[in-house]
């Protein structure tokens, strides 16, 4: 039976929030939070890998007590058990020390795993980091942005899309891969689910010190990252009329702007002046 580890994030249900100019981190409790969408894929990744070759699923999480809402939510839709490391010292990591301190809590709880999934990325910072930083922490082989799998023996097989090719790729468990959203698409909890996963939870709560974590190397004091500013980004947009003749409209038009015309469809375009030339 395969050993599947399923590392979940708890995000905010908005797309902007209040930031803390201080350390230059969102304000989370302002909002309820929800699994990343991701995420939500790599756990139907898991599940259809049990329905198809027998496994056991744990999902994996790092955030402040009412991330256990994810644990509750995952283990409703078929993760067999969950892990909640919660710790105020482990508060604003960056994806190196996030990754550090997951791969940490794997070791402790699950060092005979078999395989890692992520999501290919979070909707909150969109890094794509923490899935191969963890895959170094854990010393094992990785693969990111893959489509679909399948496991003979020892072997894991994927395929994914990488510059409009399709790539096939097989790595030696234990391995860690992340998982785009393109296909695996989550499934519904069913009523049942919903009961066993509030009912009886088997979830494990580690903190620092059960992991062995000197707080020195844990939360935003261990992260090289340092965020200067924080703005949003705004869309400008220029309204230009062309005035005159149809023709003389189209020539200005080419002239203008055929350059960005032809970067936006991949093609050259012939000018108008040159057909001018031919009449």
């Amino acid at each position: 039976m395969l050993k599947l580890i399923v590392c979940i994030k708890q995000v905010p249900m908005v797309s902007e929030l209040p930031w803390d100019s201080r350390t230059g981190t969102l304000k989370r409790e302002m909002a309820d939070g929800m699994i990343n969408p991701a995420c939500k894929h790599a756990l139907e990744a898991a599940l259809q890998l049990r329905h198809r070759y027998g496994a056991h699923i744990t999902a994996l999480t790092m955030g402040p007590p009412m991330a256990q809402e994810c644990l509750h939510e995952a283990i409703a839709m078929g993760a067999d058990r969950g892990i909640l490391m919660t710790d105020r010292r482990m508060a604003g990591a960056d994806t190196l020390i996030t990754s550090f301190t997951l791969a940490r809590a794997i070791e402790k709880a699950c060092p005979d795993f078999d395989l890692v999934l992520c999501g290919c990325h979070t909707s909150d910072s969109e890094t794509a980091q923490v899935g191969p930083q963890l895959a170094e922490e854990l010393d094992v082989a990785g693969v990111t942005y893959a489509e679909h799998m399948e496991v003979h023996g020892r072997t894991l097989r994927m395929e994914r899309e990488s510059d409009d090719f399709l790539e096939t790729l097989e790595m030696d468990l234990p391995g860690l891969v992340t998982v785009t959203t393109r296909k695996y698409t989550p499934r519904y909890a069913p009523l049942t689910g919903l009961y066993d996963a509030f009912d009886a939870p088997d979830i494990l709560t580690l903190d620092a010190d059960a992991l062995g974590l000197d707080p020195k190397v844990i939360g935003m004091k261990a992260s090289p990252t340092r965020i200067l500013n924080v703005r949003s980004a705004t869309a400008e947009k220029e309204n230009i009329v062309l005035k005159g003749a149809v023709k003389r409209m189209i020539n200005t038009l080419f002239h203008e702007f055929g350059d960005k015309i032809s970067g936006a469809m991949g093609k050259d375009l012939k000018t108008h002046d040159h057909d001018d030339e031919e009449e």
